[in-house]
Parts: C-alpha cells; structure tokens; sequence
C-alpha cells in the first residue's frame, strides 16, 4: 500500500526482549512495536485485562472491539498507557473467539475439581481460576507445554485449537474442555513506539491505521477456517472435546463479580473503564440479543442428529 515507502522488519517472539517485556521495549525504543494482547501487561495495571478478560458483560469479540473504537474504550487505554509513561501508540483488532476453558489430563465435571491444580492462564482470568481454587502460574505462551509436560503445570488454556495444536498441547493433555467466560472476547494488540510512529508522515499513519482495520477483518474470516479444520483434525487424532458444564460457567460469572468489586475499590482507571465498558454492553447487548435469530436453530435443522 506504501509503495515500498513503510518496510516492518518482523522478528520472532523472544528475539530481542521476552514476550512480557514487549511494551516496555516498545515504549523506550529498544523496539520499533511489536505485536501481542493487553492482557499481558495486566502487573503495570489490572485495568488493561478488561480488554479480554472476563465476560465483558456478554459482548462477544468483535462488540469488545466497537466499543473499544466507538465506545470510549480507545482513549481510556490511551489515557492508561500515559499515566504509566509509556509512550506507545496502541492498536486494538482481530476479534478471537471464545477460548476454551482448559487442556487437562481429565475431563473436569465441577468447579471443586479445579481446588488445587497448577494452572497456566493470563491477566484477570489469574484472579477466575484462583478463586476456583487452582494456583495459577500466567506463564508466556511458548513456555506452556515444556511445562505441563516437566509435570510443573497440570493443565493450562491458551487460545484457540489452531494455536494449541501449533503449540503442541495434544502431545502433553488429550481433554479439552470448551466454552468460557476467562476470555470468551479477546483481541490482539499492535504497539508501536510513538516517537517513531509520530515522525511518519500523515500518509503512512492512515496506510497503517487501515492495515490494522483490514488485517483485523481478514484474520476474523481466516480463524473461523484455521479453528474449524483444527478441530476437526484434534478430534480425529484422538482429543476429546467437553463442554464445561454450566455450575462452573455460573461459578467464573460469580467470581467475576468479586474480582470487578475488589478491583474498582482501589484502582480508579479499573472503575472507570469497568463503567464505561458495562454502559455500552447494556445497549449493545440488548440490541444484538433481540436482533439476532438463533444460528443454532438453523444448524441443527441441517446437520442434527435427526438429520443423520
């Protein structure tokens, strides 16, 4: 689109700096950006994990990121990363799926089952799965499966079954549960630096805010074909996919509750992103649910069990 004017060096995760210390890096200059998701920077300040932790008050993905750019969750992040001087330009897209609640050695049939297992997860969801029971490690997505396989980690959840099986998540765990509200609208994040974002010229600004817009939109279409042919392929090499039942959905929604209680008390920026989250998913929410018809309806006419 620039004509050869914008050239992004990328370079794999971990090549100059840990996946944890990307913002950091961004923000001092060490790197140019770099690409990654809020949640990660959830020790600078919770407030940031709202951006796809917990349930977003029933929004999916892609209503987290309208609100984000038309609801006033934008210049809230902004006003964030500059209280914490980080000069950074930020990015939000590419709505993610509901990610599954976890890969365990077996399946879990209730929330007393999660009392005591050593678990992988990131931002908010630490605080989900604690008050469930289970001592959380959030380590780095690429240290995941060398840990679970070492026996330092009995089960951990991680994002989507194109991701997992890349990961190797098959080789060390053979259950998967599905469906949870730890991070069911998450989305990615690119950072650039914004002194070297503010030196390009007004023309190359606009040429990467929509590559942002159209990657967003292509990586949404191109993850429901990758995510749809890797769970097939899981579940043809023998994973065994539950959905986890509703006691324990019901028991990350209580939690949730506490976690928004005791966060919003003591850190103002956690409230006032909290608020203006809930504000727009109550007209949003109300919107989409009385206007949408039921998809499962018509899948099941087609493809149910009656249908062979």
């Amino acid at each position: 689109m620039s004509g050869g004017r914008l050239k992004i060096e990328v370079l794999p995760a971990g090549a100059v700096v840990k996946a944890f210390e990307l913002l950091d890096a961004a923000s001092k200059g060490t790197l140019d950006g770099g690409h990654g998701v809020v949640a990660y920077w959830y020790g600078k300040n919770p407030a940031v994990a709202l951006w796809g932790s917990g349930p977003a008050y029933g929004m999916d993905p892609n209503m987290v990121l309208a609100w984000h750019n038309y609801g006033g969750g934008k210049e809230l992040l902004d006003e964030i990363y500059k209280g914490l001087n980080l000069d950074v330009k930020s990015f939000l897209y590419a709505p993610m799926p509901t990610q599954p609640f976890g890969w365990f050695k077996k399946p879990v049939t209730k929330a007393d089952d999660m009392k005591g297992v050593k678990f992988r997860t990131v931002g908010l969801a630490v605080d989900i799965y604690k008050d469930l029971g289970a001592a959380v490690n959030p380590l780095p997505g690429g240290e995941i499966v060398a840990a679970m396989d070492r026996g330092l980690l009995d089960a951990a959840e991680f994002n989507n079954a194109s991701s997992d099986k890349l990961l190797g998540f098959p080789d060390v765990a053979k259950v998967c549960m599905l469906q949870s509200f730890h991070q069911c609208s998450e989305q990615f994040e690119i950072l650039f630096n914004k002194k070297r974002y503010d030196s390009l010229s007004t023309e190359l600004k606009a040429i990467i805010d929509y590559s942002v817009q159209a990657a967003s939109a292509d990586m949404s279409w191109k993850a429901i074909d990758r995510y749809s042919t890797a769970y097939g392929e899981l579940q043809k090499g023998g994973i065994k996919f539950y959905k986890t039942p509703d006691a324990i959905l019901q028991a990350q929604l209580a939690a949730w509750d506490k976690i928004l209680v005791a966060k919003s008390a003591d850190n103002p920026a956690f409230a006032k992103v909290d608020a203006s989250m809930k504000a727009f998913a109550q007209r949003a929410g109300k919107w989409q649910n009385d206007t949408l018809v039921d998809y499962k309806m018509a899948y099941n006419h087609y493809f149910g069990a009656k249908k062979g």
